[in-house]
């Protein structure tokens, strides 16, 4: 580690690649050892005019932690679990400490960390704060900006700030987004700011949660199912995820079981959780779930914390599978393509049905579908097999993300604009929205040297 960036080719390569299947060679990589050496870097990169882009586990999916221009900042080493505060219920962590054996840590002690998105293994909470993070259990939960409840944050001036929430029931002082700045760098992607410590607030660990695999005979019975559980008073789910018939043929193989569900054209999973001395309500997913036409004699209980981690790790074998598959394709200028659009979730089944429609108008193969129907956000996993496919793609995911818009929708529900996606942010943000944004912008990085091509 130091406050030398190197220029080595073999060093520049190891930091040129995220889950976008984009690589980016940037032109020197920083691996400070504390933040004093971050402040160092940035200051002196500033000053030189250099653009830098942090990076924590680089597992973003749309290009934000990888970047051809000046230097990566590489903040994996600031690792520190700082203390955990059980009256505040907070915990205090550099930004370079992985979530998931943080969750692991705290849960030993009875708190749970509930942010969960898939790489949770890998990301950072530096990296999970700027991209916003969620997961399957955001139905329950919220996204990672739901539990930031402080920032310690580098400015591109050098200047070091310490944010905190007001904590305030009621507060007229100013406009309402500069009341709460730490909302200003949760998912800002690394543009306004170096986040190099957090604090998060911490729940109760769960006494007992119930994952239940819900297969059905067709798409439609499973979407209606989708609503239908978050409508009923009788079951609290706090993940809704759902697999179509091609992710649950990928969830069949993780499973080891072939036939398992075998006439089934989608699964639901769902999570439910209950008190010490409390069964979970187990008989009344079933009666919803036959209500709406499920396989019931297929149907798959995950009960404890080794079946759960089962359950995460079949659901999880989905975006991994198709990972590799991309990858394949990329010396053909093809790579997997992912949408992260969502709409109310009471439209998913009419979103699922028009973006079939359109991949068919196009001669597109319909693409692996799943994901977080309880927020009616499916991920759309397309293969492009070469460049011409990945533009024809790419024209019927714009085609997609046009309708959902007109229905209330979003271009991006978890994974952020990055690079990948800033081509349709115009799309559903204002000419207003977008001068508002680069005005902060301009206000905390006059330069414009902060993850450079993010967003914006």
């Amino acid at each position: 580690m130091s406050t030398t960036p190197s220029t080595e080719l073999g060093v520049r390569e190891s930091f040129a690649r995220d889950a976008s299947g984009l690589v980016f060679i940037p032109e020197s990589v920083a691996r400070p050892a504390s933040q004093d050496e971050v402040v160092e870097l940035l200051r002196r990169a500033v000053a030189d005019r250099v653009p830098v882009t942090a990076a924590g586990g680089q597992t973003s999916t749309t290009g934000a932690s990888i970047s051809e221009q000046g230097m990566i900042l590489s903040l994996r080493a600031l690792d520190r679990v700082l203390g955990i505060d059980e009256e505040r219920r907070t915990v205090r962590v550099e930004s370079g400490v992985l979530l998931g054996p943080l969750k692991r840590q705290l849960a030993a002690e009875g708190w749970l960390l509930a942010p969960d998105p898939t790489s949770e293994e890998d990301v950072t909470i530096g990296g999970a704060v700027a991209c916003n993070a969620s997961g399957a259990r955001t139905l329950r939960y919220g996204a990672m900006r739901a539990h930031v409840a402080a920032l310690r944050v580098l400015l591109a001036n050098g200047e070091v700030h310490e944010l905190r929430r007001p904590g305030l029931e009621k507060n007229t002082a100013g406009y309402a987004f500069a009341q709460d700045p730490v909302d200003w760098f949760v998912g800002s992607e690394g543009t306004l700011g170096v986040v190099l410590e957090a604090e998060l607030a911490l729940l109760p660990l769960p006494p007992r949660v119930l994952g239940i695999g819900i297969p059905f005979a067709s798409e439609e019975a499973a979407l209606g199912f989708v609503v239908a559980a978050r409508d009923a008073a009788s079951v609290h789910p706090r993940c809704l995820e759902y697999f179509d018939e091609r992710a649950l043929a990928i969830a069949r193989r993780a499973q080891g079981d072939d036939r398992w569900a075998a006439g089934a054209g989608a699964l639901v999973y769902v999570e439910e959780t209950s008190g010490a001395d409390e069964e979970p309500p187990l008989e009344d997913w079933l009666a919803l779930a036959e209500a709406h036409g499920a396989i019931a004699d297929d149907l798959l209980v995950f009960d404890g914390e080794s079946q759960l981690r089962d359950a995460r790790r079949i659901r999880h074998a989905v975006p991994a599978y198709m990972n590799e598959q991309g990858a394949t394709f990329r010396p053909a200028g093809g790579r997997k393509l992912s949408t992260d659009w969502a709409v109310p979730h009471r439209k998913l089944a009419l979103a699922i049905a028009e973006a079939r429609r359109l991949a068919d108008a196009a001669g597109i193969e319909q693409a692996v579908t799943y994901g977080h129907a309880g927020n009616g956000h499916p991920h759309q996993n397309f293969l492009a097999r070469d460049a011409d496919e990945k533009a024809r793609i790419e024209a019927v995911i714009e085609d997609t993300l046009r309708w959902v818009l007109r229905h209330g929708g979003t271009v991006s529900a978890e994974h952020g604009i990055g690079k990948l996606k800033r081509k349709w942010l115009p799309l559903q943000a204002t000419r207003m929205q977008l001068g508002a944004m680069r005005a902060l912008k301009r206000e905390l990085d006059p330069l414009g040297l902060l993850a450079q091509g993010n967003v914006l």
